[in-house]
């Protein structure tokens, strides 16, 4: 598939909150997940946070293919990003580099924090992970 001339996908991942994520059951077909990623152009990922034990983590630890769907808020323009994701984590250390990593991912996602403390125990008793997505391949369109 191509994408329609004219029109940026990268720019619609840049700006998008909230996306769909595949990745692959172990009976091989796609396992769907909401998610709000954090597209980084300049490195050519998108990072997630998601959890240990979650179907999404334990596929992506198995096959770490994934493909990541975005939407514009009017429905007429959508982008795919295609690629291999790493996690990182859980951590168990409030300040270790796999919690560091993560509020790297919500500075980039929501801005600052009210309280980093907090946050950072949250991620950890949560059994956080970071998930980030090395997109190899972008398409969409634009039915506008």
């Amino acid at each position: 598939m191509t994408t329609t001339p004219g029109f940026d996908p990268r720019a619609l991942l840049a700006e998008s909150r909230l996306g769909v994520l595949a990745t692959i059951k172990s009976d091989g077909r796609p396992q769907l997940s909401p998610v709000m990623p954090a597209y980084d152009p300049d490195a050519g990922v998108i990072r997630v946070s998601t959890r240990e034990g979650l179907a999404k983590t334990a596929n992506l630890r198995r096959d770490p293919r994934a493909a990541l769907e975005v939407t514009a808020p009017d429905g007429r323009s959508w982008a795919t990003a295609e690629g291999v994701a790493t996690l990182t984590g859980p951590g168990t250390d409030p300040h270790g580099p796999e919690v560091d990593a993560l509020v790297e991912y919500y500075r980039a996602a929501a801005g600052e924090h009210p309280d980093w403390d907090e946050y950072r125990s949250t991620m950890v008793s949560d059994r956080r992970v970071l998930l980030t997505l090395t997109v190899e391949r972008v398409y969409g369109a634009d039915i506008g």
